[in-house]
């Protein structure tokens, strides 16, 4: 026996076709709701809805599970007849995170969860405590990224299913490691939405990058906020995930009393203390405001971190020269940006800003370290490229392990994308799979458009071209093999020294000093016994060493301490130990 339920307030009538059988449905309630209990409909069902008069039937916009794709009828899914085996796992710390993000279709051979499954001990052994993983929800065809989902409640069949993910984020459990699923709740995909023939979903009043806004604030909202926050506590709840990661807040446009962020951070919450768990929720934001991050008790929106694009930005033009003027990139460039990132979070905390030709952000002040995810790399800025090139095969290894470096031994929470630990060779590309020739060429005109910004005039790799998502795999059989060993050992070791030194846990920016010198080009970072020596420029250069400082790592074979300092040559970074005086805070210009 199952209850269907389904909100569709602007339709005369509603049916419900279960298998073969079309039965009319009882309703709207005064919310909206239409209703009908079916005696012979349980888990393995095949079912679909009908508006009014419309002969087609629609998928349910909160179906859990789509057999034969979005457009195909939604079949019912009980989630309690799962075994699980992580009665007693709790997660991990947050506070000590070391996040690795990953794209379940490209990570493995078979792009599917029991194929990640395979790679996990590799994680364990890297020393990762929790995977980020780009979007799963159901989207129009076989391969993409995740971000154009439309059946947010069902799992994308080819990885696996529902019972495919359990599979995957119990076996993480068994690891030791969590689990953060990204989740998009500022738009549907262009294919496959049918959301809005049942309800308000959209609202024309406000607009986004992907065409009309998801209604947080007019009629029909509190619904539609429903649908939402329900999904989010699905993921927690029947998949039992530790985390989530929100795509693009900036895009969730609300005026609302109680801001959608707020709302979503208080049910899970309560979620947590329901289950005795304590979950990670992470926003990406492009905005530079700490009302993110802040506590509700402080007038924040209570996310625990956010992204931080400023230290990414910073640090790619410092290491990659050739496109100081395009896009974003033209505000940074200089060692003082890459200062402020890391003594203040935000480069832009009220400035102007070329780029956007207006002020930008606020400061962040008072806020611990690890309210921030640093990262050198990830899906966006790797696969936005039109080549979708990596960082050590724009700059090379002695820049990529710098980078890596810098992430690592920063008192913010560190993130790797998958493959950046071995220096992986093959791109991750922008990749789709759309089966109407008119979005497959959308799609492919529309990538050669947004390049034109970086002056990019190169044939672009077509998104709907399967060899594009071929190519994008990773191939695990290179980190034994040359550079791509050499950066792995430098990845685990660094992690090593991160996880075990109590002074690369601190998210007090009171104990973090940071001097930079933007003509020679270097950088010292000092976090109580831990400094960390970087040198970017074209010369070397000599670091005088403090009393009782020992070499701990560097990133180049062969160099030793010498008469009281050390010299590290062009594109290196050391991280040294000690237990005495610490370095001024300064920028040197």
């Amino acid at each position: 026996m199952h209850k269907f339920g389904i909100w569709a307030p602007r339709a005369k009538k509603m049916s419900v076709k279960v298998n073969d059988q079309v039965l009319p449905m009882e309703g709207p309630n005064k919310r909206g709701w239409w209703m009908l209990e079916v005696a012979t409909a349980a888990c393995g069902t095949d079912y679909a809805y009908l508006i009014d008069d419309d002969p087609t039937p629609y998928p349910d916009p909160r179906s859990h599970r789509q057999p034969n794709g979005v457009h195909g009828m939604s079949q019912l899914c009980d989630h309690s007849l799962f075994e699980w085996h992580d009665q007693l796992w709790r997660g991990s710390p947050k506070t000590g995170s070391v996040i690795y993000e990953m794209h379940i279709g490209t990570f493995s051979e078979q792009g599917t969860f029991d194929g990640a499954i395979d790679h996990l001990d590799y994680l364990v052994d890297l020393g990762v405590t929790h995977l980020e993983i780009l979007p799963i929800n159901a989207f129009a065809g076989d391969r993409g990224w995740g971000y154009d989902g439309v059946a947010l409640f069902a799992t994308h069949e080819p990885y696996g299913g529902p019972d495919g993910f359990k599979r995957f984020v119990d076996a993480c459990h068994a690891r030791g490691l969590s689990v953060i699923l990204d989740v998009v709740y500022n738009h549907f995909g262009p294919v496959g939405n049918y959301t809005n023939k049942f309800g308000p979903y959209l609202t024309d009043r406000h607009k986004t990058p992907w065409g009309d806004a998801v209604n947080l604030d007019e009629g029909g909202s509190d619904e539609v906020r429903r649908f939402f926050c329900d999904n989010a506590m699905m993921w927690l709840r029947d998949y039992h995930c530790d985390g989530l990661r929100f795509d693009a807040v900036h895009e969730y446009i609300d005026r609302s009393a109680t801001h959608f962020m707020e709302q979503l951070s208080t049910e899970v919450e309560r979620l947590g203390a329901t289950l005795g768990k304590e979950f990670y929720l992470i926003a990406e934001s492009d905005l530079n405001d700490p009302r993110v991050i802040r506590p509700r008790e402080a007038n924040g929106y209570g996310m625990d971190s956010q992204w931080s694009d400023d230290f990414h930005h910073s640090l790619f033009s410092l290491l990659y020269t050739k496109e100081p003027d395009k896009a974003y990139y033209k505000d940074f460039g200089t060692m003082g940006d890459l200062h402020k990132a890391l003594k203040h979070a935000f480069v832009f905390d009220g400035k102007y800003s070329k780029y956007r030709k207006c002020k930008h952000g606020r400061p962040a002040e008072g806020l611990s370290a690890h309210h921030f995810v640093h990262f050198d790399q990830n899906h966006d800025q790797i696969g936005n490229r039109a080549l979708g090139e990596r960082l050590e095969q724009l700059c090379g290894l002695d820049a990529q392990k710098v980078a890596t470096g810098l992430v690592l031994m920063a008192p913010y929470v560190p993130m790797l994308f998958m493959g950046e630990e071995f220096a992986a060779s093959t791109p991750f590309l922008y990749f789709a799979d759309h089966d109407d020739e008119d979005m497959r060429r959308l799609v492919s005109e529309g990538r050669k458009r947004d390049f034109a910004q970086f002056g990019f005039d190169q044939e672009v790799p077509n998104p709907e071209d399967r060899k594009t998502f071929d190519d994008s795999k990773l191939k695990w059989e290179e980190v034994s093999e040359g550079k791509h060993a050499e950066m792995l050992a430098w990845t685990k070791s660094l992690i090593k020294l991160r996880r075990c030194t109590v002074a690369l846990n601190d998210g007090s920016m009171h104990q973090l000093r940071v001097s930079t010198d933007d003509t020679q080009k270097t950088l010292v970072m000092q976090r109580d016994e831990a400094r960390i020596l970087a040198n970017f420029g074209d010369k070397p250069y000599y670091f005088q060493l403090l009393d009782g400082e020992e070499l701990s790592l560097i990133s180049r074979e062969g160099l030793g301490i010498t008469n009281g300092g050390i010299q590290l040559p062009p594109m290196t970074l050391a991280v040294l130990l000690s237990t005495t005086e610490q370095v001024e805070d300064r920028e040197v210009s």
